[in-house]
């Protein structure tokens, strides 16, 4: 039963048969099969490698050991093995004398009888073994069909039987009996025939499992005895009865070798002449049944026989007959064929009669058209455009897929790519050893702007440093390929995309190439290059496998994850329209749907008489294989053409009507446009030698006809590049205005416009792309016999298309036709003229039977041969382009030819003027009928089966060629119509498609899933079905669930790559690293491919850059010189006495403050003019100055970060699982709190050692510090604390590369409900988790926390060492306090060369975090500093900002706080805003050193989640939809105010920071009277400055017996300010006092306390309350005038 071979009928009408006979041939016992109550005769167990699979049944073309001739003995050809499909052994058991082959049985039936194994034993066959062909398929596909496979074990064996093997043969014999004469068997039918009829007989046991059944199926009968071996063959012989002798069946009494025999005996005696099928039954042995089934039609078994031949087993008997001559018998019947003798002498009489002068008016017309172009005074046509190079959105969706995918590889927690680590992209395509493939390759390459974007090459590029980034996968390729191993090994920090583009080509594994190196030299190093170790374990190679047929990487064992394939999405798809295409892409099933009815012309065809005259001549040259026949016969034809068209109009006879409608569109179309550009016609030829001997045919034929001048005949080899005649080269140079004299094409592309016909050899495709010019693609030759899915949707492909979508193809009325079947409009006609096939389709005469006259007079009225020659009337507007229209549905090009036209014809024509309009004048085109019309024909003999078509004589023809402009001004229409040219229509048109008949039947049938038959074959050569219990696939499957279809029910062949690749169902066995991406041909992958490169290095650029604030430093013009500066330029630390006499810069200049209210000093006079425009409070974090910054190695990095040095910091490590850390509490009293503070430790396993436990595991007692004297190097000695909220993914916390590899100790501190988060992320951090109270507090009480807790951990620390001898006051004091956005950190260098001169240089560099540490750390003196900070990082900074080493001034965001010094200053716990500021002045006022590093400086990174972004103030009412504005935040005490979701600090630091004027009116913006701030800074925003004064005794304080201030700000104060304290201000009057208290009682207490109303009035109404609940404790202000 050949596998690849489709019937003509769908096969739901074939199951319907099937089901009709079942029921009613057998009458008694026909119910009886449907149940099979004995136990199943030969399970199939597993599917081992060694037990014969049911994939051999779908398996069209297999490997080296097709078992062709089995004999007695032996199993299979010798060089069996693993190489083919077939390998599987089959045991023959010995019953009785063997079986002798009759000597001239192939003479005798014209065909090679082939026999399939059924079941049982089959005996052994001596004598004239070359004249059959036996198969163990059927045997496979039998004991497949028994073994329930494991999607049905689920229903129980006991109750579910599988089908008994009588009813196999029976459903066989059914199966045969409905076949048609001219359609194959194909194993999946059967198969599929055999799975219905078992679920039919166990509906009621599947309906228990399953809700609802896959097909409706009518009630099973009940159970009745089943089909008993005595009756099988009188039931088979039954059901043969009924199909006129198809089918025969041979009963034997003791073995199949009496049955064989008589088969053999009944063939010689030509008996079995009208007999297909041979059924041969042995009944007797013991209940079980032997069986075989020979195929003895001449077509079936040629047919099939061919297809258990192998690709190359194919190619080898190809050339075997022709080396050995066996044509010639083939060459010498052609020429009998011809009346006037041989073609060749018609030839060489036709070339001496055209010397000297030429007598053919088509030849003179094109030799002076040629002649004008040269001269260059020719028009341009416009309709010429080489397009520009552009993406497309859906190449740009498909390359975005690709990066999303890449992305979540890196993502994952598998840790299989590190995207972070990687500072650039590299690439090597790898493509099939094709010349044109490669060069188109390097096209696509150096025209996308690939290798400049990755910066792997610069501007002027040559070839040669492309083609290092294509490798051609041929035996020179390993040199190259182990150089980009190398390079990837070389460069870690380089991710290397190796493409492997065309990935369904060579799939087979390299240890069964080296067993069979005899085999293809080119197959097998896909498997030894891109799967070796290297490229699977490289951690920075990712594999992208490139396709439009993915399916043999789609098994049980393939390594590509299902996760990891990217489909190019469907036209119709969700979303598609997101992408708006100008073009609309016509691929396979666009071309189908083009032969159902309501198209005008089906753009898929078969040459019916084409096809009768090749089965005519298998009947008479048996021993030739058909592609050799076809070959010829195909020749012969565009031979004839070619000479008909050239004015021999006799030849017409001899071609058929499609051969002579290509022919004279491929010569008229240049006549059409001023400039010569003609179209391509496609000759796909798989067999290279074949090709070769087509190629000289034509090439001599065109020679003697001389039209070398008119087009090109072209051999493409994938071995070898293009050879075009140096004619047509210049002609091509002057069309695409290519300078270059040593320019040659070197793809396909290149000959756009090109009148030629391109012989495309080669057994598969490589991925070459064809020009739009193509208009005919005839692919009659393609090995029909041997089809899978894979190869039959690869050649089609060929003619994959994109069309303009302005004009969409339009369902035209279609002609009525005789006879409106699909399938019987295979001959087609001119342009959109549909022709009748001739009279009946072909399936439905006997091969024998004569066309009568009457309806080949028919079919000629609208024949190409009379109506295509002379294309004139309709204007050569039509481009001479004929139905290769394939757009015949949506253009125009009808009354083209003087014809007689038919009635139906004309009834067409108004249709297609609409289509005339576009550019060609008056649509009315008349119609003059020069030729005669045509005589019937004197039948043709019966085996000369070509279209012969008797039109006009020669010189009618000749005339009628000629008139390109000049026969039709006679009608008066044509002369308004410019020629038009045939590119002009390319652009809207898909080339037609010429198919065999055999292969067209698959295509067009659909089977009973919707789905053609076709994508139901078995998906490629190499894989093989799992079990033949499979379901169809259903047109609705994405190619997603497709995906998962091949998954699960293919397996790899033993000669596939991925054979043994991986333990079946281990979803570890994907490699991570590995993609495919896969669409439909010529869709343009390639281009995706390389915008997915071009993306992905951007990606990383970006993933190695990072967006840092980039802000100068604000107030400078405020900052007067003081009275002193730093002297000494150049040192490295500051020296504590000259540091001491520096003046405190009041002053902010962090730029983040720059919407911050002004601190006053006695030193500057601010006029309002000095500051700039205050922000709006939305632009605050949308228009802060960023610049792009690259990552160095010294960064501190977030979660996303993965590198193999970070695996252990981060604790992804192996040895520290997630879960090995411990929680500790940690206590201490704070009276400010008035409780005991409860804090919580997460120590990792990894960080124990940086404590001290009371033991091991027990309490934890403290943190260890190091000591002051410490000089080691290899740590950092201050622990460093980062609190951090909302920031668990984005927070930079990795301070791995920061600190260089230096051991430190880094504490996150975190809020309790985060802590889970945190820990997830962070799993090897410290914790500090601080109390659930603190849940909503800001940053201040984590400052505060920090502070505290580690000020009560030095003094533990003091006395755990004191008791080992060690002086307080050498525990180290200090911590950092750091923000979690702090990103990298900046070191200035100074020339020193002038000290204070004017040469002052510095320039600045990245440095780690670890070296500005511990050159801090070494300062001398350092312990007698409160606070150490540095810069703000900026690209603005001067050199008045870093000539001065050391500053007295406030510290941000990174600093270096001493413990111990600040013991007594605390920061503000309930702060949200400002609070180092606060804390800053604090520690000044109490006579405190801060000292600003200017020479060092911090870049800080734009996070745009988290940090004090994460607090949202809304109102507590449920659904109240309004925003709320910060003047919202105050309100009057008792009111009806809406109350507010927020902290009241947080309201209140808000209020002032908008509102302040309110309390403030006097003022604002007048810096010389600002607001007195008592011990703390409030931000009043910008427009309002004031003056910061500390209560405490003896703190320094500025001066203030200059200023009269505007206003008096008391916020919480404590019992150090007192009435006389106040009472040294001097106030304006008019100026306004604010107090703000916990609560209305203790504000009260205030106002008298401070005895307030002395000076200052107060009215009820200047009461508010923060917009609070009373349990949310809000906080009350007074305000009041003074006096």
């Amino acid at each position: 039963m050949g596998p690849a071979v489709f019937n003509g009928k769908d096969s739901p009408k074939h199951q319907q048969v099937v089901k009709n006979k079942l029921l009613a041939v057998t009458r008694p016992s026909a119910l009886g099969i449907l149940s099979n109550s004995g136990p199943p005769k030969k399970r199939h167990k597993g599917w081992s490698p060694e037990s014969p699979s049911a994939t051999d049944g779908g398996y069209p073309q297999g490997g080296g050991n097709r078992a062709k001739y089995e004999s007695a003995g032996m199993s299979c050809m010798p060089q069996a093995g693993l190489v083919g499909p077939a390998s599987v052994t089959f045991p023959v058991v010995a019953s009785g004398e063997p079986v002798s082959v009759p000597d001239n049985l192939l003479k005798i039936c014209k065909a090679k009888p082939v026999i399939f194994k059924g079941h049982g034993n089959f005996p052994y066959l001596c004598g004239n073994l070359n004249d059959v062909v036996v198969s163990p398929l059927l045997h496979t596909c039998y004991q497949s069909s028994q073994s329930l496979s494991r999607a049905h074990e689920q229903y129980g064996a006991s109750t579910v039987q599988p089908i008994s093997e009588e009813t196999q043969l029976l459903l066989t014999v059914y199966y045969l009996v409905q076949l048609a004469a001219d359609q194959v068997p194909l194993m999946e039918d059967l198969e599929q025939i055999f799975l219905r009829s078992w679920r039919e007989s166990h509906l009621t046991e599947i309906r228990q499992y399953q809700q609802a059944a896959p097909q409706p199926f009518p009630p099973a009968p009940g159970a009745v005895a089943p089909v008993s071996s005595a009756q099988l063959p009188w039931l088979a012989g039954l059901a043969a009865s009924s199909c006129n002798d198809s089918v025969h069946v041979i009963e034997c009494t003791y073995s199949l070798a009496e049955g064989l025999s008589e088969m053999f005996r009944l063939l010689v005696e030509g008996k079995l002449a009208k007999t297909n099928y041979v059924v041969i039954i042995c009944a007797c042995r013991n209940a079980a049944i032997d069986s075989c089934i020979a195929v003895t039609g001449k077509y079936q078994a040629r047919i099939l026989s061919e297809s258990l031949l192998s690709p190359a087993e194919y190619q080898k008997e190809v050339n075997y007959e022709l080396v050995t001559g066996q044509v010639d018998s083939l060459g010498a019947f052609f020429s009998t064929l011809c009346p006037e003798g041989d073609i060749d002498v018609l030839l060489d009489r036709f070339h001496q009669e055209s010397q000297g002068h030429i007598s053919s008016s088509l030849t003179a017309t094109s030799v002076t058209k040629s002649a004008s172009l040269d001269v260059g005074g020719a028009p341009v046509c416009t309709s010429y455009s080489l397009e520009p190079h552009h993406v497309r959105p859906f190449q740009l969706a498909v390359a975005q897929k690709l990066l999303s995918h890449v992305c979540s590889i890196a993502d994952s927690s598998t840790q299989n790519l590190d995207l972070g680590s990687f500072e650039k992209v590299d690439f090597l395509i790898c493509i099939p050893p094709s010349e044109v493939t490669y060069q188109q390759t390097l096209f696509h390459v150096w025209h996308s702007g690939v290798l400049l974007e990755l910066g792997l090459e610069k501007e002027r590029m040559t070839k040669q440093q492309v083609e290092q980034y294509v490798l051609k996968l041929d035996a020179e390729a390993q040199t190259k390929f182990k150089s980009f191993l190398q390079s990837s090994f070389q460069n870690p920090h380089t991710l290397f995309v190796l493409i492997h583009d065309h990935a369904h080509w060579d799939l087979m594994s390299s240890a069964v190439r080296n067993l069979y190196s005899q085999s293809d030299p080119t197959s097998g190093w896909v498997d030894r290059l891109l799967n070796c170790r290297e490229v699977k374990e490289a951690p920075n190679i990712v594999t992208l496998h490139v396709t439009s047929f993915p399916y043999a990487l789609q098994t049980q064992h393939t390594l590509i994850s299902p996760y990891n394939e990217i489909h190019w999405p469907a036209s119709h798809s969700d979303g598609a329209d997101l992408y708006p295409e100008s073009k609309k892409y016509f691929g396979l099933p666009e071309f189908i749907e083009s032969t159902l009815s309501g198209h005008s012309l089906p753009l898929l065809r078969y040459d019916s008489s084409f096809e009768a005259m090749v089965t005519a001549l298998g009947k008479r040259f048996p021993r030739l294989h058909s592609a050799v026949i076809r070959t010829f016969v195909l020749v012969q034809h565009y031979a004839a053409a070619m000479m008909a068209v050239s004015g021999l109009s006799q030849m017409k006879s001899y071609t058929s009507v499609e051969t002579l409608e290509i022919t004279q569109n491929l010569l008229n179309a240049p006549k059409q446009c001023p400039c010569g550009h003609g179209l391509m016609v496609l000759l796909r030829v798989p067999c290279s030698p074949l090709a070769a001997l087509a190629y000289e045919r034509l090439a001599h034929v065109r020679a003697r006809l001389a039209l070398e001048q008119h087009f090109e005949i072209i051999l493409g080899s994938p071995s070898s590049s293009l050879t075009v005649g140096k004619h047509f080269v210049k002609q091509l140079k002057m069309w695409q205005k290519i300078e270059d004299a040593e320019w040659r094409p070197q793809t396909y592309l290149e000959l756009e416009g090109l009148p030629c016909i391109l012989i495309f050899s080669g057994m598969d495709p490589h991925g070459e792309s064809l020009p739009r010019s193509l208009r005919y693609c005839d692919l009659r030759l393609i090995n029909s016999s041997c089809l899978v899915r894979t190869a039959l949707e690869q050649e089609l492909g060929l003619a994959a298309y994109f069309v303009s979508s302005e004009g969409p193809p339009e369902k035209g009325p279609r002609s009525e036709a005789v006879e409106s079947d699909a399938e019987k409009l295979s001959s087609t006609d001119n342009e959109d003229e549909e022709l009748v096939t001739e009279g009946r389709p072909l399936e439905k005469r006997s091969p024998s039977e004569k066309r009568s006259p009457v309806k080949r007079e028919r079919s000629r009225s609208h024949d190409s041969a009379s109506s295509g020659l002379s294309s004139k009337a309709s204007g050569s507007a039509l481009g001479g382009e004929t139905s290769a229209q394939p757009g015949g549905p949506w253009q125009g090009e009808r009354a083209r030819s003087p014809q007689p036209c038919s009635p139906s014809e004309e009834g067409r024509a108004p249709g297609d003027k609409q289509r005339l309009r576009a550019g060609q004048g008056p649509s009315g085109v008349s119609r003059h009928s020069p030729g005669p019309a045509p005589q019937p024909d004197s039948g043709p003999k019966p085996s000369q089966r070509s279209v012969q078509v008797q039109v006009a004589s020669s010189s009618q023809l000749s005339s009628s060629g000629s008139s390109s402009s000049s026969a039709v001004p006679a009608a008066g229409t044509r002369a308004l119509q410019p020629p038009r040219c045939s590119m002009a229509k390319a652009c809207r048109q898909p080339p037609v498609v010429f198919l065999p008949k055999l292969v067209y039947d698959m295509v067009t049938a659909t089977d009973s899933g919707g789905l053609p038959k076709a994508a139901s074959l078995l998906p490629s050569h190499s894989v093989m079905w799992a079990s033949s219990f499979r379901p169809l696939l259903s047109k609705t499957m994405t190619s997603t669930e497709q995906s998962l279809y091949y998954r699960q029910w293919t397996v790899p062949r033993p000669s596939h790559m991925d054979y043994g690749g991986r333990a079946e169902g281990r979803v570890d066995g994907f490699h991570p690293r590995r993609l495919l991406l896969s669409g439909p041909p010529q869709i343009g992958k390639t281009g995706a491919y390389l915008q997915f490169l071009s993306i992905l290095s951007r990606m990383l650029v970006r993933l190695t850059e990072v967006d840092v604030y980039d802000e100068g430093e604000i107030n400078i013009n405020l900052r007067e010189e003081p009275d002193w500066h730093y002297p000494q330029l150049s040192d490295p630390w500051p020296d504590l006495e000259l540091f001491k006499k520096l003046p405190f810069d009041y002053i902010i200049h962090d730029p983040k403050y720059e919407d911050a209210s002004l601190i006053c000093s006695h030193h500057q006079s601010v006029k309002s003019e000095d500051r700039g425009a205050p922000r709006r409070p939305e632009d605050l974090y949308v228009r802060r100055q960023t610049a792009r910054m690259r990552l160095s190695k010294y960064a501190a990095y977030n979660t996303y970060h993965h590198c193999e040095q970070c695996h252990q910091y981060m604790g992804f490590h192996p040895r520290y699982q997630l879960y090995e850390s411990t929680l500790h509490a940690f206590a201490f009293s704070y009276s400010m709190l008035g409780e005991e503070v409860r804090l919580h430790f997460i120590i990792p396993k990894s960080k124990e050692h940086h404590f001290v436990f009371s033991q091991p595991g027990g309490q934890l007692e403290s943190m260890r510090l190091p000591l002051v004297t410490d000089q080691s190097h290899e740590y950092i000695k201050s622990p460093t604390f980062t609190p951090t909220t909302g920031r668990h993914e984005h927070g930079l916390l990795n301070l791995y590369h920061a600190m260089d590899g230096a051991s430190h100790l880094h504490v996150l501190v975190v809020k309790e409900y985060e802590m889970p988060v945190y820990k997830k992320y962070w799993p090897n951090h410290i914790m500090l988790v601080l109390p659930s109270i603190f849940n909503s507090a800001g940053v201040g009480a984590a400052h505060f926390l920090i502070k505290e807790l580690s000020y009560h951990n030095l003094e533990l620390e003091r006395t755990r060492q004191e008791e080992l001898g060690i002086k307080p006051q050498d525990i180290w004091p200090f911590i950092v306090i750091s923000d979690d956005s702090c990103v990298m950190w900046n070191v200035v260098d100074v020339d020193g060369g002038g000290e204070r001169s004017r040469e002052f240089s510095w320039s600045e560099r990245n440095v780690s975090l670890r070296y500005i540490m511990q050159h801090i750390e070494a300062a001398p003196n350092i312990t007698h500093y409160a606070l150490i900070g540095m810069r703000k990082w900026s690209s603005k900074t001067g050199s008045r900002e870093v000539r001065e080493p050391f500053s007295r001034c406030h510290v941000h965001d990174f600093i270096v706080l001493n413990v111990d010094l600040t013991q007594n200053v605390q920061y503000n716990q309930n702060r949200f805003l400002c609070d180092d500021v606060d804390f800053n002045l604090r520690v000044h006022s109490a006579g405190l050193l801060l000292c600003r590093f200017n020479r060092f400086s911090v870049m800080k990174k734009q996070i745009a989640v988290g940090g004090h972004r994460s607090f949202h103030i809304t109102s507590k009412a449920p659904d109240s939809p309004v925003a709320v504005v910060p003047a919202q935040y105050v309100c009057a005490p008792d009111s009806k105010h809406a109350l507010l979701a927020a902290p009241a600090q947080l309201l209140l630091e808000k209020f002032l920071q908008h509102h302040s004027r309110r309390f403030f009116p006097l003022s604002l913006q007048n810096h010389g009277h600002p607001v007195l701030s008592v011990d703390c800074y409030l931000n009043l925003g910008p427009q309002i400055s004031v003056c910061y004064v500390s209560s405490r005794p003896h703190s320094l304080n500025i001066s203030c017996s200059d200023f009269r201030f505007s206003g008096l700000l008391l916020y919480l104060c404590d019992s150090f300010v007192g009435a006389s304290f106040l009472k040294k201000f001097h106030f304006l009057t008019g100026a306004t006092l604010c107090v703000i208290c916990q609560d209305r009682n203790s504000l009260r207490q205030t106002v008298v306390r401070l005895e307030l109303e002395d000076q200052w009035r107060f009215r009820l109404r200047d009461e508010f309350q923060t917009a609070n609940a009373k349990e949310d404790r809000p906080l009350f202000f007074l305000t009041g005038r003074h006096i």
